[in-house]
């Protein structure tokens, strides 16, 4: 399986991490994977949304906050 390393926000981290000490997933990688695999299935269901129907991050919980993704 191919590796991708992705920087995060913080809040996103902590959210992660929460959900395997709940027992959600057996670990950060499981979660991770998990999580983009329905993020990019939601995608393809619905398309993407314009930045007016999205709300915007601010209302999501982003703060204003640029992801860094590393392929």
């Amino acid at each position: 399986m191919p590796k991708v390393e992705i920087t995060v926000p913080e809040h996103l981290e902590m959210q992660i991490a929460q959900m395997v000490e709940k027992g959600e997933f057996l670990n950060r990688e499981e979660a991770v994977e998990d999580l983009l695999s329905t993020g990019i299935k939601a995608y393809k269901t619905s398309g993407p949304l314009d930045d007016e129907e999205a709300g915007g991050f601010e209302d999501e919980g982003m703060m204003g906050h640029e992801d860094e993704y590393v392929f």
